[in-house]
């Protein structure tokens, strides 16, 4: 692998890692604003971003220690995005 191809997987681990850590500035925010502790939706969007470019960068690097980690937790953000989503048409209806 060349220097140029590791300094983009480099980037793109760094990435993951920004919209990943994201997720906890925008909860925080988010409680702040409302006083007490809650989970806005764009954390669970920020988390699937960020787990799926970390899951990518994992695959590459071939750890599967970070891959089954990445791959568990992206499962987990698209079952609350699920839940999510149907709880709210459930409301509507």
């Amino acid at each position: 692998m060349g220097s140029t191809e590791s300094t983009l997987w480099i980037g793109i681990g760094f990435i993951g890692q920004a919209l990943f850590s994201t997720r906890f500035f925008l909860q925080w925010l988010a409680s702040e604003r409302a006083k007490r502790s809650i989970v806005p939706l764009a954390f669970w969007y920020f988390s699937l971003a960020g787990g799926l470019v970390l899951l990518s960068y994992a695959i590459h690097k071939r750890d599967p220690v970070f891959i089954v980690g990445q791959a568990t937790g992206v499962f987990v953000y698209l079952r609350n995005l699920y839940l999510i989503r149907t709880g709210r048409r459930r409301a509507e209806a």
